[in-house]
């Protein structure tokens, strides 16, 4: 069975789509959710026939001139089929930034609470924060206007990536079928975040215009 994922405006979303999307692994309330239905503009799902496997609240914008994709919150559900799912949804916010944003260069960035769901990035250039960089100037600024726009920037430490509290009403939702494969300098990463506490992580990185092309095909 294909995967099958669509993209619609985030208010058009009805309480019983809220519940199902509630539903699918319960790391976002009804409430939260419906709160993401009103800050970000898209809602893109992933389903197997009828089953639903991820989605996604994202925005497309600019910030100070550069165009952006911002997730707002993203999950995966624990399935056998969970990096296929995952693609599939990175995929599809390629592809609406590549009709957005032709030849730019495009920002693409979110809340992470552990080192599993960093791999929804990995085709992106100059991934920030990461093992063995130690980010200033233009790279923390950019933490600092994500923070902002996220609405975190009072807890926001721009040295570590990290808000200490208030930072998980939204996040990116994944866990790794293969814990052991992970990068232990990432993990080692996160280690620094105070999960219990409602810390998250801002990660951040680049899709140059000729990369976005191919990410972003059909």
């Amino acid at each position: 069975m294909a995967l099958e994922v669509s993209t619609n405006d985030a208010s058009a979303l009805t309480d019983t789509d809220l519940d199902e999307l509630a539903s699918m692994e319960d790391a976002f309330s009804a409430g939260a959710l419906s709160k993401a239905k009103e800050d970000w503009v898209l809602i893109t799902t992933a389903r197997f026939g009828d089953a639903l496997h991820g989605f996604t609240f994202a925005t497309l914008e600019r910030i100070g001139g550069t165009p952006c994709v911002l997730f707002g919150l993203m999950s995966v559900k624990r399935s056998s089929k969970r990096d296929q799912v995952l693609r599939g949804l990175m995929s599809e916010a390629y592809h609406r930034a590549l009709m957005a944003f032709p030849d730019e260069d495009v920002v693409v960035g979110c809340r992470f609470v552990n080192a599993d769901s960093v791999v929804a990035l990995k085709d992106l250039d100059d991934l920030t924060p990461r093992p063995g960089n130690d980010a200033v100037g233009e790279e923390r600024a950019w933490g600092r206007r994500l923070a902002k726009r996220y609405g975190i920037e009072s807890k926001y430490d721009a040295k570590t990536f990290i808000a200490k509290s208030g930072a998980q009403e939204g996040y990116l939702d994944f866990e790794s079928a293969k814990p052991d494969t992970l990068d232990p300098e990432v993990v080692a990463m996160f280690e620094n975040v105070p999960v219990a506490k409602g810390g998250a992580m801002i990660v951040y990185g680049w899709t140059m215009a000729e990369d976005l092309v191919k990410l972003g095909k059909r």
